[in-house]
């Protein structure tokens, strides 16, 4: 207990000084003037109180480079600092930096016209800009994990494996205001893409000053969204402020953005009741029933994404396809949903999440079964596990579940160490790391067992979760590779004909299944706490925050 009321005095402290650097400015001191000075020719000049929003990450980034970044927690800090060609406003896409533009008629040339807009140093930002930022995505040497985003560009593929040239990637500069992109195939989501970070903008010169640490390193990095980055300190906060050079500032009512990172949800929790900050999403599992009756402040909402299990396809027994399809059947995913996460989750029985559909207008979910239930099937998955030859769980191997801290990731990992123990009579150990040694440990198989996933989609189609489990796709961590998967998705994405399009994707999740290479757990619920005070706030359909709109009202709080 004393150990807990220190770390929890510590990290008060911390977000208290983080807090005082952005206090409201003091009035300046009134001009001195002679006793018979009639009181009405007093003058005071008064300088306005900076807003500002106080924001909390519940992981720190692992980077915060659009063309390496496939974290969403470092995607809300980029969608604040950075803009595209498109940006979601009010759930619509909208032009951003695009003023307008064209798409031809057989949907594969799409020309961008730019708006007249500044970098936060007040240079200005040109198309080249933006074809340099996408061919930097798509070298090899960069190794972005989102490179595949970019292979809808012709001979974007063929650059990135090696087979093609950078200049046959058919990106070009018209003049400084006009971009011109030729795609491989008609790509109906090819404009939300361009909203995306591994497609926001970079500038060259200050990319080449700090390959390795330009993005955090404040003294260099520049911006073209509503706000820059100010401050860093590693581990613990950042701070954006408003960008005066960004082409819609006007409307930009925030002064500063304090972002801290707590990782430990109750800690979070407690920083929220004492509006030390104004937003927080890692609820605590156990306060959710609670939040959603009383608290008018409180959200859940859908949320297209997956949360699941992977498993080592490489090591024992995990290697073994019994054991996984034995290990998948043991859960039950409708207890999880009701009696641990508690937030309106639906138990998930496909890889592909609820929400998307196929080019004939088919929810995409609904159009298979993998012979997976919602609850679990006991029987089958022990038959499984003999057939793997540990009848009743005899000499079978302890395994691991490898999950990254939190405490909702903790105590969903406890239930379903539960499960196995009871359902199949096996051993299973937790192994809990921060984030930064978790993500490399389960990217390259440093672990026996399962590891924890979750991911949300970045464009709306099935292709966007399918896409993870490629092969050279870096956020694969299954150490599974199967060439028919690899030649579905590439032919999907070239494939003109819809149905063709929907037959290669359904194949490719149908291999997921029969290799059983994961284990999906359950569809994702959005769920935050925002305070009254913060007003026009946005949250995108693909779960990133935009403050750019953003104001304080400390007037609605007691409303």
């Amino acid at each position: 207990m004393k150990k807990q009321l220190t770390a929890i005095l510590l990290v008060a402290v911390l977000i208290l000084s983080l807090l005082s650097g952005c206090a409201p400015k003091e009035e300046s001191e009134p001009a001195s003037v002679e006793e018979n000075t009639p009181a009405k020719e007093e003058k005071q000049e008064v300088v306005d109180e900076e807003m500002v929003l106080n924001f909390t990450l519940s992981d720190e980034p692992r980077t915060i480079d659009p063309a390496l970044n496939s974290q969403l927690e470092a995607g809300h800090l980029l969608n604040n600092l950075y803009e595209g060609l498109m940006r979601e406003i009010d759930g619509k896409l909208v032009p951003a930096i695009a003023e307008s533009y064209k798409i031809s008629d057989d949907g594969l040339t799409y020309t961008f016209y730019l708006r007249d807009t500044k970098w936060s140093d007040g240079k200005p930002l040109t198309a080249n800009d933006f074809k340099y930022s996408w061919l930097r995505a798509l070298d090899p040497e960069t190794a972005s994990d989102y490179a595949m985003l970019l292979y809808y560009i012709k001979g974007g593929h063929e650059y990135f494996s090696g087979e093609g040239k950078r200049e046959d990637v058919a990106i070009r500069v018209i003049d400084d205001k006009t971009l011109e992109v030729e795609l491989q195939a008609p790509t109906p989501y090819f404009l939300g893409l361009t909203s995306f970070y591994t497609y926001l903008p970079v500038r060259q010169d200050v990319v080449e000053k700090d390959p390795e640490g330009w993005a955090s390193n404040t003294d260099i990095v520049v911006s073209n969204g509503p706000f820059k980055l100010t401050k860093y300190v590693g581990g613990d906060m950042f701070l954006l402020e408003k960008n005066e050079n960004y082409w819609n500032a006007n409307k930009v009512k925030l002064d500063k953005i304090n972002v801290s990172i707590l990782v430990n949800e109750s800690t979070a929790l407690m920083a929220y009741q004492s509006d030390d900050i104004d937003i927080m999403s890692n609820i605590p599992t156990q306060e959710i029933p609670i939040l959603s009756q009383e608290s008018d402040e409180f959200y859940i909402r859908p949320k297209t994404g997956t949360y699941f299990y992977v498993f080592n396809n490489s090591k024992a027994p995990t290697d073994d396809l019994n054991v996984r399809k034995a290990l998948s059947l043991a859960i039950d995913r409708k207890a999880i949903c009701e009696n641990v996460t508690k937030g309106a989750e639906v138990p998930a029985t496909t890889f592909v999440p609820k929400g998307l559909k196929d080019t004939r207008g088919n929810e995409f979910s609904s159009m298979v079964d993998y012979g997976i239930s919602p609850e679990a099937d006991i029987e089958k998955a022990k038959e499984y596990l003999a057939k793997a030859g540990y009848p009743d769980g005899k000499g079978f191997p302890a395994i691991e579940i490898l999950y990254n801290t939190s405490e909702t990731h903790k105590v969903i990992a406890e239930a379903i160490q539960e499960m196995w123990k009871k359902n199949l009579n096996i051993e299973v150990s937790l192994i809990n790391q921060e984030w930064p040694v978790f993500a490399s440990s389960r990217r390259y198989g440093k672990y026996t067992g399962a590891a924890r996933f979750g991911w949300f989609i970045d464009y709306a189609d099935a292709m966007s979760m399918l896409e993870v489990l490629e092969a050279q796709d870096t956020n694969n961590s299954s150490q599974w590779m199967s060439e028919e998967y690899n030649k579905l998705l590439l032919s999907a994405r070239s494939e003109i004909d819809p149905e063709k399009r929907d037959e290669a994707l359904y194949a490719a999740e149908k291999i997921l299944f029969d290799e059983q290479v994961i284990m999906p757990i359950f569809y994702y619920t959005d769920k935050f706490l925002i305070k009254k005070r913060v007003v026009n706030w946005q949250k995108e359909s693909l779960g990133n925050w935009f403050f750019g709109y953003t104001y304080i009202d400390g007037s609605l709080d007691s409303k």
